[in-house]
């Protein structure tokens, strides 16, 4: 194993011995005729910890999205999301060059939200000059900050007012259920769907599950295999998904408390430069010291995609003592 750190993000993480056993034992079948019983564990599992009637497994925390705004909107459609959500910025454009759905930003709050009050204006008229609005887009965490189930009752009202779809991008989702402390079907409830994604914290290789009403997920599944998501022996990848579920989801918590012991050595050195939200923490420093940091990082053997370093499973509480020695040796 490499001594280096890797803190670039939690999608870095490699199977555990556990779960390589459980992905070498897979019971599998043809899932795209629905015959592999793995995949359809996981995907009851998904649905049932979110309190959803069904899940679709994808093969990526964007396919899942895309597959999510493909199956509630129409061409000539328009969805609103923050100006940094997944589902706009980092998505290749899916939703606009393979769904003709237009998409309609606004800033984050600070606290991670989207204000509920803008929103409500930028939802278009019906009239013949507008795309449809017929979507909010909301993310959990987002840039690691949790979003509690209060804050999704009202969203909730606002969809209903205006026949809104509400979809929940929660690719750290489990992250936000750690952090506020509610149960894991608590904050989905409000939301037609959630796009839950296995391969970050959680641990597994590959793949998210989309969680929502029996019917939708029906629809969803057919747009699944339009955008090229229909998998046979998936099981096997499937079975890191539940056994990720089963195993990984309590100790997210180590992974927060690593990031706060981190922030702190970081404001010890340079006060106020550290914030901690979850398992990630942002860091503010001027150019030439970030490149320094960098440098000296590197000589640690510790790799940061510059201001956000994110923890998971892969990273140690030895692991974050020689970070905070690397960060009081600078």
């Amino acid at each position: 194993m490499s001594d280096w750190i890797d803190l670039r993000s939690d999608t870095v993480t490699r199977p555990t011995p556990g779960m390589r056993d459980a992905m070498h034992q897979a019971d599998v079948g043809d899932d795209v005729y629905g015959e592999d019983p793995t995949v359809r564990s996981l995907e009851r599992l998904t649905a049932g910890m979110l309190g959803k009637e069904a899940g679709l497994f994808c093969a990526s925390g964007t396919q899942s999205n895309l597959v999510a705004l493909l199956t509630h909107c129409q061409r000539g459609d328009e969805y609103i999301a923050g100006a940094t959500a997944h589902t706009y910025k980092f998505e290749g454009g899916g939703a606009a060059a393979l769904g003709g759905i237009q998409p309609q930003t606004l800033p984050f709050e600070p606290d991670g939200t989207l204000d509920l009050d803008a929103v409500e204006t930028l939802i278009k008229p019906d009239n013949v000059h507008f795309a449809r609005t017929r979507l909010l887009c909301l993310e959990n965490t987002q840039d690691g900050k949790a979003t509690g189930s209060a804050y999704f009752r009202t969203a909730r009202k606002l969809a209903d007012r205006h026949d809104l779809g509400l979809h929940l991008d929660g690719a750290r989702y489990f992250n936000a259920v750690t952090a506020t402390g509610e149960t894991s079907s608590a904050i989905a409830e409000p939301c037609d769907t959630v796009s839950i994604c296995l391969s970050k914290g959680l641990g597994a290789p590959v793949g998210s599950v989309l969680v929502g009403p029996e019917e939708f997920i029906h629809q969803a599944r057919r747009w699944r295999k339009v955008v090229g998501g229909g998998m046979r022996q998936a099981g096997v990848i499937a079975s890191a998904g539940l056994y990720a579920l089963e195993h990984h989801v309590g100790r997210l918590s180590e992974d927060h408390e690593k990031a706060e012991l981190v922030a702190a050595a970081v404001n010890a050195r340079f006060q106020g430069a550290a914030e901690a939200n979850t398992n990630m923490v942002f860091v503010k420093l001027p150019g030439g010291e970030f490149e320094r940091l960098i440098d000296h990082f590197q000589r640690h053997q510790i790799r940061i995609n510059r201001n956000r370093w994110v923890f998971h499973l892969d990273v140690t509480f030895e692991d974050a003592d020689r970070i905070v020695e690397a960060i009081a040796g600078f």
